[in-house]
């Protein structure tokens, strides 16, 4: 699929209409029925992007999904609109109200950015997905709000415009994913000059990027989303060297004090496992003052404590039992127990959680539940037993 033109066609239209909601054993005789009447071609490119369509609700919704128009790269790469939604509000909630969107892919954050009620100038250099943008910002009734641009990003003039956000590139089709961020698509290093030019910006990066690799005259800032990371943010134009976890929904925002490492002391009645915005952000100490707790090792992001507190940063477990790693040890105890479902959990351990839980409960023989933590704990392989404490919620600081 090369070009999204006869898509956008009344007859291309109708026919992705008739095979909305596919299911792939069906395609072979629905393209068959259909190709005595439309172009082989057209049903293929309409089959293709029903498919899309149906990958893309887990990031933009059975609504918007099922009008917009996506690339297979488009649907791997855009921001999820959870998180979109509120990076345009943050903008927004600076002043901003006009945004020059540089990598804007298929339009994801655009739309979001718009639906905010900011302007939107959106630059892709591939012709394919710069077409999909700007059927996206018609299919959802942004046009007037969004302006797509087919352009090299590093020739655009983004004088005049409030912020500047970048999404450079972070895979490619030799390489796949790309971990240096000057191997991206453009530089780290361009984007960063780009958003130093403009009055607010913000850089979406890989969350795996060193702390050392952030511009000092950015902020950072982690993103997870139902428990999952998916990025990070370099902010320009507010709080230099400021660090932040948010986790969505909420949002729910954690600011660093630079505290220092959380003491290690012996594992305690309570296990709290950090969000990985937190821990990527290098923010348990943070979690770990607010729960009054400390670290199992000096290199394990768990926190200990004897007190249940509720806190939307961490999980909390109640451990009924620490053991030496020792399948044999802990086998026996899930017999006593009488546990049938098992969730293994890894932090600081070789060992793969489905291994172990193939050798421990090679067949399960009852309704209990228990979570096995491979761990370490004072540098020695350890293996903690538990099960979730209660649902962890409650206010934090936005």
């Amino acid at each position: 699929m090369n070009d999204l033109a006869p898509l956008l066609t009344p007859e291309g239209r109708a026919l992705l209409d008739s095979v909305r909601g596919t299911a792939p054993a069906d395609e072979l005789a629905v393209a068959t029925r259909l190709r005595r009447e439309h172009p082989a071609e057209l049903v293929s490119a309409a089959l293709g992007q029903a498919r899309l369509r149906q990958r893309a609700v887990a990031k933009f919704g059975a609504e918007d999904a099922g009008r917009m128009f996506f690339t297979p790269n488009g649907v791997e790469q855009s921001t999820r609109a959870s998180v979109a939604t509120y990076r345009a509000e943050r903008f927004r909630a600076m002043g901003v109200t006009s945004v020059a969107d540089l990598c804007c892919g298929i339009g994801g954050d655009a739309i979001a950015l718009a639906r905010a009620g900011i302007r939107v100038l959106a630059v892709d250099r591939d012709p394919l997905t710069a077409a999909a943008a700007r059927a996206n910002a018609d299919a959802l009734g942004l046009a007037d709000l969004i302006e797509v641009r087919e352009a090299d990003v590093t020739e655009v003039d983004t004088a005049g415009y409030d912020a500047v956000f970048v999404d450079p590139a972070r895979r490619s089709v030799k390489r796949g994913r790309i971990f240096d961020p000057e191997a991206y698509s453009p530089p780290l290093s361009w984007a960063v000059q780009a958003a130093l030019g403009a009055p607010h910006a913000a850089l979406k990066v890989a969350p795996g990027i060193p702390h050392e690799a952030v511009p000092e005259e950015a902020e950072a800032e982690w993103i997870s989303d139902g428990g999952d990371v998916k990025e990070a943010v370099l902010w320009f134009g507010g709080t230099p060297g400021a660090v932040r976890a948010t986790l969505l929904p909420g949002p729910r925002t954690l600011p660093g004090r630079g505290l220092p490492d959380p003491e290690v002391r012996s594992v305690g009645r309570y296990l709290y496992e950090p969000d990985g915005a937190v821990i990527r952000a290098h923010l348990v100490a943070e979690v770990a003052e607010e729960l009054d707790g400390g670290l199992i090792d000096p290199t394990i992001a768990y926190v200990t404590a004897d007190a249940l507190r509720e806190t939307p940063y961490a999980t909390a477990y109640e451990i009924t039992d620490r053991l030496p790693f020792n399948v044999k040890k802990l086998k026996a105890l899930l017999r006593e127990r009488e546990v049938g479902i098992l969730t293994v959990k890894k932090r600081g351990s070789a060992v793969e959680p489905e291994e172990l839980r193939r050798k421990a409960l090679p067949k399960p023989q009852g309704t209990n539940a228990v979570t096995v933590f491979l761990t370490r704990v004072a540098g020695a392989p350890t293996m903690l037993v538990g099960a979730p404490a209660r649902a962890v919620t409650g206010a934090g600081p936005s």
